[in-house]
């Protein structure tokens, strides 16, 4: 038997305020974009926000559904989105935020693991590493290098061949 570890790094920020200028306007996008979130259920706001290589700055925010596997996160409706307007055009950063009616905004929030699946895939389609940006609405901000990070031992195409 081998031991491994997987170990990789990131930057926690204090507030927003300590991010670089691009970073800064990325995250303040993406809590905007929590203001299109369609949440009559959960209450819980996500929205996303994707600088691509050619500078162009798109959003998407979580719609829920009655039916709840339904449901969209915020991040693949960005992704979505980059994909019908902006074909072929690789994200340099991707920034996610919430606005929780019911509790605390003051952390970072991740992901979940269909979004990681997805944002990953796009990381592999595309042969560009994406940053991905964390922030609620106050507090503590995360960057992470590459999304890939956030999804070790993901299921790739590479796994079907």
């Amino acid at each position: 038997m081998e031991v491994r570890k997987i170990d990789f790094s990131y930057e926690e920020y204090n507030s927003i305020d300590e991010l670089p200028q691009q970073d800064k306007a990325l995250l303040l996008k993406a809590k905007e974009a929590t203001a299109l979130a369609y949440v009559p259920y959960s209450h819980f706001h996500v929205g996303a926000a994707a600088l691509l290589e050619n500078g162009v700055v798109l959003t998407g925010a979580n719609q829920e559904n009655a039916s709840f596997p339904v449901t969209v996160c915020a991040e693949r409706t960005l992704l979505g989105t980059i994909s019908s307007v902006q074909p072929g055009v690789a994200i340099e950063a991707l920034a996610v935020s919430y606005f929780n009616e019911k509790g605390a905004n003051d952390k970072p929030i991740s992901p979940c693991g269909i979004c990681r699946q997805t944002i990953a895939e796009y990381e592999n389609r595309l042969k560009k590493k994406i940053r991905v940006i964390l922030g609620g609405q106050s507090g503590k901000v995360y960057v992470i290098p590459e999304a890939g990070f956030l999804l070790p031992f993901g299921f790739t195409a590479t796994d079907m061949e």
